[in-house]
């Protein structure tokens, strides 16, 4: 009996170690993935996305060097404070936003993958039925015309920018969503990584809606044409996406304002239009939910972009996010504070 007790005993500890022998081999390939975001094109920060945003940057510098007739800031060294101000560096909410880069990175990738692709299955079983498919098994993308393939990339990419827009506009607009997405905000001044600064809530949200989009789009088209074309794509990712991406993304959360010339602005997102939806100024709130066509904000009645920064200040205003001032706060704090939003006001 004895035996028996031990031989349990020992079978649970390899059961245990054998469980923290695959996490720890599941944190290590992430952390390995993460290292490896600049050199995946699918990835936000790139290398050639960075080195467009970049030469964007400097474009912006000239441009404002010609304007002010030679000012005392030009050269290498003024570029350098042009591109990387301390106003900007020396602040904790750039370097907060460097660690949670690689913290919640982590994690992040537990949340996609497997997840959205279960979810775009269900949506194109689900749809495809409604439509009366009889085959609604996995579907292989096939070659078509130019045309077409470049149609349905634009139209697959436009419904997700709209579904996009409708999640985020109920982020904002929805308290116990905005519990989570408030994390996103709090960032008082921007850089690349701030792009990251997301709480695993509001990857979910954005994760199954996208899917979901997905998915509902890949059976409607079936059901119309009979198979899905495939999407022309850019070093893996699609040609729209990378286009976005490539037209000064990195931009977007930075302190450098780059608004789109003439009607420009109204057509594709630039840096400017998401800045201001950063922004805490009280005719910037809740402007510029779209992503990537601001056709939607003006559709809506949500689009701002003035002609210059003066205005702008980003953050979710004075004092309002001074609890989210840590890697662990950026976790818990909405989470407390959904409850709060679930409970309701307290009575006297």
């Amino acid at each position: 009996m004895c035996w028996a007790y031990t031989a349990e005993k020992t079978g649970a500890v390899s059961h245990i170690w054998e469980f923290l022998r695959s996490m720890t081999a599941a944190v290590v390939e992430n952390v390995l993935h993460v290292l490896a975001y600049p050199f995946v094109p699918g990835e936000r920060i790139y290398i050639p996305y960075l080195l467009t945003s970049l030469a964007a940057a400097t474009g912006v510098y000239v441009v404002s060097l010609r304007r002010a007739r030679g000012s005392s800031v030009g050269g290498p060294g003024g570029l350098l404070q042009f591109l990387f101000p301390r106003t900007v560096w020396s602040t904790r909410s750039a370097w907060l936003d460097v660690r949670y880069f690689f913290l919640h990175q982590i994690v992040r990738v537990f949340i996609y993958g497997a997840f959205a692709v279960a979810i775009t299955t269900w949506s194109y079983q689900l749809v495809a039925g409604a439509l009366g498919l009889t085959n609604i098994g996995p579907v292989t993308p096939r070659a078509a015309s130019w045309g077409v393939e470049l149609g349905y990339a634009l139209l697959s990419f436009a419904l997700q920018d709209l579904v996009g827009y409708a999640i985020h506009y109920g982020q904002h607009r929805i308290p116990i969503l905005w519990a989570f997405h408030k994390v996103h905000h709090s960032a008082r001044v921007m850089h690349p990584l701030t792009n990251y600064r997301e709480h695993p809530v509001d990857n979910v949200v954005y994760a199954a809606g996208l899917a979901a989009c997905s998915g509902a789009t890949m059976a409607v088209v079936f059901a119309m044409a009979g198979y899905v074309p495939r999407i022309p794509t850019v070093g893996g990712v699609g040609i729209f996406a990378a286009a976005f991406n490539l037209l000064g993304y990195n931009l977007r959360h930075s302190h450098i304002w780059l608004r789109w010339p003439g009607p420009l602005v109204y057509v594709f997102g630039c840096p400017a239009h998401h800045q201001v939806h950063h922004s805490y100024h009280p005719s910037h709130i809740n402007k510029n939910f779209a992503f990537v066509f601001p056709v939607w904000d003006l559709i809506f009645g949500t689009f701002r972009v003035p002609s210059t920064n003066a205005e702008v200040r980003f953050g979710l205003g004075e004092h309002e996010d001074d609890e989210l001032t840590s890697c662990l706060r950026l976790y818990w704090v909405p989470f407390r504070d959904a409850a709060r939003t679930l409970r309701g006001p307290r009575r006297g």
